[in-house]
């Protein structure tokens, strides 16, 4: 049976209402409502012709809404199949020439993008979301993904924001980039990083 399949809309932009499937809630867990209109609001009219790079995309829902905002092109990475069929349909279904889809380890494909925007006149955002559920090989996953931003050279990234559980206490400075605000929503937080100011 197809029906009861889960879903969301995207919140505002020139796609507002557009329904994205989810994968199933026991493999990802979809960015939060009240999170994902939080996060926009953080970024308002600064989305606007960047380029938004989103890791552990499961549905892509965060990417197609900063698309649907008026963000230039949206990369998505993802590692199980299942959802990374479903991030496929719903790139297809809203904008797919300005989406491009990996399958693949978020901590090999992410750098490989970010590397390869290096000399991009263009300004990055990169939006992580690793699991919350520590699942068997996932225990390091936060530490992992520290260690992704601590390695990025570019001097292209506008902002890199990490989601994760809100018990999680997220370092100040990770390589180039330092922590400016966190923001809570139960049990999911954003915390936003920007460039380190050089005394």
């Amino acid at each position: 049976m197809k029906h009861n399949k889960p879903t969301t809309k995207i919140i505002a932009g020139k796609y507002k209402g557009k329904v994205l499937e989810l994968p199933s809630l026991d493999v990802t867990r979809s960015s939060k409502a009240r999170l994902k209109e939080s996060l926009f609001n953080v970024l308002q009219f600064d989305i606007i012709d960047k380029i938004f790079i989103e890791s552990f995309a499961g549905s892509g829902s965060i990417g197609l809404e900063a698309l649907s905002r008026e963000a230039k092109r949206a990369y998505f990475v993802e590692l199980d199949k299942n959802s990374y069929k479903i991030l496929t349909r719903n790139c297809k279904s809203v904008e797919a020439d300005s989406c491009q889809m990996m399958l693949g380890d978020t901590f090999i494909q992410t750098p490989l993008i970010i590397n390869s925007l290096k000399n991009s006149d263009d300004e990055l955002i990169v939006y992580i979301d690793p699991p919350f559920d520590y699942r068997d090989g996932m225990d390091d996953i936060y530490t992992k993904s520290f260690e992704m931003v601590e390695k990025i050279d570019n001097d292209n990234i506008y902002m890199v924001i990490i989601e994760h559980v809100s018990s999680l206490e997220m370092p100040e400075i990770l390589g180039k980039f330092s922590l400016d605000k966190t923001k809570k929503f139960g049990k999911s937080s954003l915390s936003y990083y920007t460039y380190t100011e050089e005394v």
